[in-house]
């Protein structure tokens, strides 16, 4: 868990520093700073996309997740989360039947795109795995280095939402670092790798929806990662 607690702290950390600084940019730049760091998101999720050895079993992950995903409605839940967070945080009010909106960027927006860049792409899943199965966490620490710096940027671009991404990451890597160990015999390179290519899919659609180009429930398709595990279970790959 050494990986996951001191990624966990480099993004708290970041969000301090990216509220101290957050009257301080002009939104001007923070909008250009933003579609920047969403090109490096499509950019990475385009890199580890290109690595899966079976393109049918990505196409039956996607679509097996996407229908588990919207049964569930995962997006829906998340969404809520975000905005209970928002009630209880946020000191700009919305009045009932007001046409007039205090906050442009809301705390549950902030927590919902922080989660899913964090929590989605390869290096969690993998250095997450590592952690557990190895005891080795030199990809969370690069993955810390990362996301500090990231949420310094969203932090001071999209608010105190940013803060609460920590916890999601926290239990996410946290449950596959655990889950890693009672699963050995079935994470193989060629799961391992599936995994990777779905989830940089998900980094895709996610850069896509920060440059508003689309405005796909990323959420929703989260449980397309999951699937390849049983492909493996069952000998397929």
């Amino acid at each position: 868990m050494l990986g996951t607690i001191v990624n966990t702290g480099a993004i708290i950390g970041g969000c301090l520093v990216g509220l101290l600084i957050k009257g301080g940019i002009p939104e001007k730049l923070s909008n250009t700073v933003m579609n920047g760091i969403a090109l490096c998101v499509i950019c990475i999720g385009i890199s580890g996309s290109i690595e899966g050895e079976n393109t049918l079993i990505t196409i039956i992950s996607m679509a097996l997740g996407s229908v588990i995903g919207e049964l569930i409605d995962l997006d829906k839940w998340l969404n809520r989360l975000g905005e209970f967070l928002e009630s209880k945080f946020s000191k700009n009010k919305i009045k009932e039947n007001s046409d007039i909106m205090t906050s442009t960027i809301s705390i549950s927006q902030g927590f919902v795109s922080a989660s899913l860049l964090f929590c989605v792409g390869a290096m969690a899943v993998v250095g997450s795995l590592e952690s557990g199965l190895k005891g080795v966490h030199e990809i969370l620490f690069a993955k810390s280095i990362l996301d500090g710096i990231s949420s310094i940027i969203f932090t001071a671009s999209m608010g105190i939402g940013v803060f609460f991404s920590g916890i999601s990451v926290f239990i996410y890597q946290g449950v596959i670092t655990i889950g890693a160990s009672f699963l050995s015999g079935i994470l193989s390179d060629s799961v391992v790798n599936e995994m990777t290519t779905v989830g940089s899919l998900l980094i895709m659609a996610l850069g896509f929806n920060m440059i508003k180009v689309s405005n796909i429930k990323v959420a929703n398709l989260l449980p397309a990662m999951i699937i390849p595990v049983f492909f493996g279970i069952f000998g397929m790959i």
